[in-house]
């Protein structure tokens, strides 16, 4: 199962668990005791909050997809570089070399969004996913902040 499909799947979990926590909290009230109304109004907080999460997520792969795409028009996509063991794992070492390069163009370049994409890259390919996530959401605010000095100019 490929990402996307595996993100749709349980995408649409959470929907319907949030149909069914509504559900139950309806019930829930319909009781009338006081027990149940408090439990039935803290099962109408859940849905929007793993709604609100959901949003995130999908706002988080669209705007890396469209710096991705842009990065590839401009031809600034990193290139696989990395060594691998015979399973088809990459080398740590190899990680960890392009991971130094990424973080000295990163530290060399702080304000521009395709090397901070690049280092998101590198983290991710050594491993350090949260790291990732944070470095990617770091381009994605360096370039919507210079998105409007582009398409002026």
């Amino acid at each position: 199962m490929t990402s996307r499909t595996g993100f749709f799947v349980l995408s649409g979990v959470l929907l319907l668990v949030a149909l069914v926590c509504v559900g139950e909290g309806v019930q829930l009230i319909a009781t009338g005791k006081p027990l149940g109304i408090g439990l039935g109004l803290c099962a109408f907080v859940v849905p929007p909050i793993g709604v609100w999460f959901l949003r995130q997520t999908v706002r988080f792969g669209r705007a890396s997809e469209r710096l991705a795409r842009e990065l590839e028009a401009e031809g600034g996509l990193p290139v696989d570089e990395l060594k691998r063991t015979a399973g088809g794992r990459i080398d740590r070492d190899s990680a960890d070399a392009v991971f130094a390069r990424r973080k000295d163009e990163a530290e060399a370049s702080p304000g521009d969004w395709r090397v901070f994409f690049r280092l998101a890259v590198a983290y991710a390919d050594a491993g350090d996913t949260p790291r990732a996530r944070k470095t990617m959401q770091h381009a994605i605010r360096l370039h919507s902040t210079t998105e409007p000095a582009r398409s002026t100019a």
